[in-house]
């Protein structure tokens, strides 16, 4: 169903969080979060998550980086461009990585899985064919599920998935989620009704991806033999 602004008593990106809310449920209900919480989930289960989640931030970052083009004004780019050049989860993934024995040159020569491909194509599409609201929608469900991952998680005693979960419990992506809501409701603000599709399709398709991305690291999903 269609969401209009002018009938939200909330914000459109609260409204979106709500209808999105059964997917992010299976997100955290997920046995690697649950298995990552108990301490647990297997180690290389947890090495093949790092190495997707770098691949796939790699893809996100080229996703904000055609976003910059889109930009309506100075201030705008301006905003835009802080997000670009300040990777916030970068210094974790080398420190992660270092700690399971990875390095990005192992990353980039394992590749992308079929999921993780399939979600940076979606958002690169995204931002290739429409606006900036649909852009921001798409970058949205990734560090706003990360974020309310660290209410979730609570503090935990394994050695090494402690040292991942710390910073989200800290609050690492507050500020990015704080930021492409703010893209996503003041663009809803002036959006038509083709857009405000576009942004509730972009949105609810990352959330499923998010999903995916998950169930796919539980599983070490790989692409099937040639």
């Amino acid at each position: 169903m269609l969401c209009r602004v002018k009938d939200m008593a909330d914000s459109f990106s609260e409204r979106l969080r709500a209808e999105a809310s059964p997917i992010w449920h299976q997100i955290y209900a997920n046995p690697f979060l649950a298995e990552l919480k108990a301490g647990t989930l297997p180690l290389e289960k947890f090495r093949y998550y790092m190495t997707q989640d770098y691949l796939y931030l790699e893809g996100f970052a080229r996703t904000v980086a055609l976003a910059l083009a889109k930009a309506p004004d100075t201030h705008n780019l301006e905003l835009l461009s802080h997000r670009v050049s300040t990777p916030v989860e970068r210094p974790l993934h080398q420190k992660m990585m270092g700690l399971v024995g990875l390095t990005p040159e192992e990353a980039q020569a394992i590749g992308r899985s079929p999921t993780c491909m399939g979600y940076v194509n979606h958002m690169l599409a995204t931002a290739s064919l429409m606006g900036l609201g649909p852009t921001a929608a798409a970058l949205l469900p990734c560090p706003w599920t990360y974020h309310e991952l660290g209410d979730m998680l609570g503090e935990l005693e394994h050695p090494v998935y402690s040292q991942w979960s710390a910073p989200y419990i800290e609050g690492l992506l507050a500020d990015s989620v704080a930021a492409w809501r703010s893209f996503v409701d003041e663009c809803a603000k002036t959006a038509g009704a083709v857009e405000l599709e576009q942004m509730r399709t972009a949105f609810m398709v990352s959330s499923q991806y998010e999903w995916l991305f998950w169930h796919m690291a539980y599983n070490m999903e790989a692409w099937p033999p040639i």
